[in-house]
């Protein structure tokens, strides 16, 4: 998991979390030990995918096993860096060979730039599908969902927001701003 990832946390309409991993599981586990039993859906706000975490035992044991640690394998956990395949021709690998960062930080480079010269359209495509991941879950049985969700992608925030005004208030505003955080993506 990203070290500057954020999360958001539910319990049915409410939000109880939202921030950095370690935040949200020290908010997580102090519910967790009050009660057990309440269903909480958490969400990387990124990406919409949800995520679920082992919130037995203490606060220190519950972020030893969300977060990396160095005995996690090659790479350099601590970071965030994992070590995985790559697949490429001879030529790409030769070329990557002469570069004076080596390997490994030439190709941090290269995803780095790409990551921050990516259209506008597609990033702000990006926020807008993570969002309708997480309201399906959280908001799929809501009034007007379906007609939220076309507005949602056609980047109507003005009819999307009119939709959502009945949600409960939690749900609204979260979506209202990542709505807002999508649309400021363009703008930009």
């Amino acid at each position: 998991m990203e070290v500057d990832t954020n999360y958001v946390a539910f319990a049915r309409a409410r939000q109880i979390a939202l921030g950095p991993l370690s935040d949200v599981l020290a908010a997580l586990k102090q519910r967790f030990d009050r009660d057990d039993t309440e269903l909480v859906l958490v969400f990387e706000v990124e990406s919409g995918r949800q995520v679920d975490f082992d919130l037995r035992g203490s606060l220190e044991e519950v972020l030893a096993r969300a977060l990396p640690t160095a005995a996690r394998g090659p790479g350099r956990p601590k970071l965030g860096v994992a070590s995985r395949e790559v697949s490429l021709f001879p030529k790409h690998w030769e070329w990557l060979e002469t570069q004076p960062a080596g390997i490994s930080g030439t190709l941090r480079r290269l995803v780095e730039h790409a990551i921050k010269h990516e259209p506008a359209e597609a990033r702000a495509k990006q926020a807008r599908s993570a969002l309708s991941r997480i309201l399906s879950s959280i908001a799929g049985n809501r009034p007007h969902y379906e007609e939220a969700s076309r507005a949602l992608f056609s980047g109507d925030d003005k009819k999307f927001a009119e939709l959502v005004a009945d949600w409960p208030k939690d749900i609204r505003q979260f979506a209202i701003e990542r709505v807002r955080a999508a649309s400021d993506l363009l703008d930009a």
